[in-house]
């Protein structure tokens, strides 16, 4: 694979995986849109098809890693490090054009859901001044969901293990079960097996952090969201941004050991 051909697919591919994954926590969410209130089977299930999709249309360009943990975790197993940065560029680029078609998807649903005084509020007449972290965290307005991830309890260090937890299941099951012939990337097979995993880890352990399990599908959109022209989006919650960023790396490491250690 030429290093063209790598970020050309992940970029494909983190972009469907991203414009599918955010398009159903969108039409669960929404305002007017026909899935609102859905729920988590939707949203799990959502997630697994459109990492089923993603991998089928960026496999045979790029392996289909669509996520930098998956491109480490490799890195690590095969002792490879040179075309990391050209995955996670175009993981990252992936990303950020996914979450920007969503909201193209659902324009006139963001509109009608972020002007709705039942679910934003009476307008402030001052710009509100954010004190404190717990002001902060309030701030992270009612469509953030759509874009990242969140935890619906906030304990820094459970909320770290728990995307660490979850992204070493996501690990073990693609490095055992989901690789190709190469060793680095998705087969054919392994895409099904990994979007099921996908789904086992959201309905299982998604429930604390929303499991991004993958740095690029919370960063890029989390920038997409601070980007754009959302009234009453509130704030993009940095404060937590570096927990499904540093965890599935964290977890993607670890994956990577305990494979070496107990299958290679």
């Amino acid at each position: 694979m030429s290093s063209s051909d790598i970020f050309i697919g992940e970029t494909i591919g983190t972009a469907l995986l991203i414009l599918l994954g955010g398009g159903v926590c969108a039409a669960v969410t929404l305002k007017a849109s026909k899935a609102r209130n859905a729920g988590w089977l939707a949203i799990a299930f959502g997630w697994g098809f459109a990492v089923l999709t993603a991998v089928y249309v960026s496999a045979p360009l790029s392996g289909a890693h669509l996520n930098p943990a998956v491109t480490l975790a490799l890195a690590i197993k095969n002792d490879d490090w040179s075309t990391l940065p050209v995955y996670w560029g175009g993981q990252l680029l992936g990303a950020m054009i996914g979450a920007a078609l969503v909201w193209i998807v659902y324009y006139g649903q963001f509109h009608a859901h972020l002007t709705d005084r039942e679910i934003v509020g009476e307008p402030p007449r001052q710009p509100v001044k954010v004190k404190s972290v717990e002001a902060e965290e309030k701030a992270a307005g009612p469509v953030l969901g759509i874009f990242s991830t969140g935890p619906e309890v906030r304990v820094a260090w459970q909320n770290l293990a728990t995307e660490i937890i979850a992204t070493v299941v996501l690990i073990i099951a693609v490095l055992t079960e989901g690789l190709n012939d190469s060793g680095k990337g998705l087969g054919a097979l392994g895409g099904l097996i990994t979007a099921l995993v996908v789904v086992a880890i959201g309905l299982s352990l998604g429930g604390p952090t929303g499991y991004a399990i993958n740095p690029t599908r919370d960063l890029g959109p989390r920038i997409v969201h601070a980007l754009l022209p959302l009234p009453n989006k509130g704030g993009s919650d940095w404060r937590y941004a570096w927990i499904p960023i540093v965890g599935p790396l964290i977890g993607a490491a670890l994956g990577a050991g305990l494979y070496n250690i107990a299958f290679a």
